[in-house]
């Protein structure tokens, strides 16, 4: 079988269990040979990440130790302009990559709204996409909402095209679980145990990521915004 490499993207602030649902779910569906996980530097849609890349690089990292085949990615990281995934999928194209060996995983929420991505429909053509129900949002409801994809639209069984990428449909069971609701939970002193891999909690928790400064702490700086920007001496 040809090389099969998933590409799973995003601010990742903090990487969650739903997250890695969604590169599990098309793993096993679509036999993927491999699977980057690429934490954004610059999001273009979405306000600056409260972590800083260091941080997000190393939660990504720690989230697929021990998973077959996956494996952290700074290719965004290393790039000064927005993270688009136009620009990435490029990268990968100049590395070698044919469009029809990869697929880029996406929740069927966010693919809904892929008309506002940067070079539509163009980018439907750098990749095949992998799109995955998320709670609320199942991937049947795609072909309704963007009936001029629909033709585009396969199940995961389906052949790939290696003249045309495809879109994926894939139903799976995915953790109901967002950043921004674990970043409130933390800023509200409440636990976030199940909603991320053990590691990666535990390095919220050492480093003192998604805090502020309450009247009831001492005046640490660990403790404040500011120490989610460094990691290891960085800033």
């Amino acid at each position: 079988m040809s090389r099969r490499v998933g590409i799973l993207g995003g601010t990742l602030d903090p990487i969650h269990c739903g997250h890695l649902d969604l590169g599990a779910a098309v793993q096993q569906a679509l036999r993927l040979t491999a699977l980057l996980v690429i934490p954004a530097h610059i999001p273009p849609h979405r306000p600056r990440p409260s972590a800083s890349p260091f941080h997000r690089f190393a939660m990504a990292a720690i989230a697929v130790s021990g998973r077959t085949g996956w494996q952290a990615s700074d290719l965004e990281l290393l790039q000064s302009a927005p993270s688009y995934t136009e620009t990435t999928l490029g990268c990968l194209h100049q590395d070698g990559y044919r469009a029809s060996e990869l697929f880029f995983i996406i929740g069927a929420d966010a693919f809904a709204d892929i008309a506002s991505w940067k070079n539509y429909p163009g980018i439907l053509d750098a990749a095949n996409f992998a799109v995955v129900s998320r709670p609320g949002s199942p991937v049947d409801a795609l072909r309704h909402r963007l009936p001029q994809l629909a033709t585009r639209m396969k199940l995961p069984e389906a052949v790939v095209n290696e003249r045309e990428a495809s879109i994926f449909l894939i139903e799976a069971a995915t953790a109901d679980v967002s950043s921004t609701a674990i970043r409130q939970r933390r800023l509200h002193g409440q636990s976030i145990s199940g909603l991320v891999p053990p590691g990666v909690e535990q390095h919220i928790e050492q480093h003192g990521l998604y805090r502020t400064i309450t009247p009831s702490e001492p005046h640490d700086e660990r403790f404040a915004n500011p120490a989610a920007g460094r990691l290891h001496g960085q800033s």
